[in-house]
């Protein structure tokens, strides 16, 4: 094979990888029951004008199953994350003590789970239009080699393992979204 569809397939591959590591981080935001940090992680609080991550203004703790507790770094920081948790929409209703903001995951309802796992099987197939989007690009490069004068064959074979590649992160895909939808339901 060339050089340059050697560089094609290493490509496709590295923009598919970072497809399914952008639907792990999509799933760590989708709350399965048990509290998390991460389920914090599309928070942004306004720090001195500048809208930040939570995770840089405060420290993020699980002490239980059900309990998250947010210790700001600055003690003013407590209404402006609160604020920020509530803007963020995620069921969640901070309190604080004045010391330190905490949230009380509630317990998944039916209608709840039923929700996350749509929301779960959206993820995921945004990340399939995402891996067949690369497929799409590899393609057409390949095929632009091939008006180029690459040989037929050689483009042929690389549209087939471009092809492989792709079935094989669509599977990722399904995995993962099995593995979530599990975690979802479990009770």
């Amino acid at each position: 094979m060339t050089e340059e569809i050697t560089f094609i397939l290493d490509s496709t591959e590295e923009a598919m990888n970072s497809t399914i590591a952008h639907l792990e981080k999509s799933f760590l935001n989708i709350r399965a029951g048990k509290a998390s940090p991460q389920m914090l992680g599309s928070v942004f609080v306004d720090y001195y004008g500048a809208q930040t991550p939570l995770s840089q203004v405060a420290n993020i703790n699980v002490p239980d199953a059900r309990t998250i507790t947010i210790q700001p770094y600055e003690k003013k920081m407590i209404q402006p994350i609160e604020k920020a948790i509530l803007i963020a929409n995620l069921g969640f209703n901070p309190m604080n003590n004045g010391d330190v903001v905490i949230i009380s995951v509630p317990p998944l309802t039916e209608e709840r789970r039923r929700d996350l796992s749509k929301q779960a099987k959206a993820e995921a197939e945004d990340a399939k239009v995402g891996i067949r989007n690369s497929r799409k690009e590899a393609n057409t490069d390949i095929k632009k080699l091939e008006k180029e004068g690459t040989s037929e064959d050689i483009c042929k074979t690389a549209e087939e393992t471009v092809q492989k590649l792709t079935d094989s992160f669509i599977k990722k895909i399904e995995e993962h979204l099995v593995v979530k939808e599990a975690e979802i339901m479990k009770v």
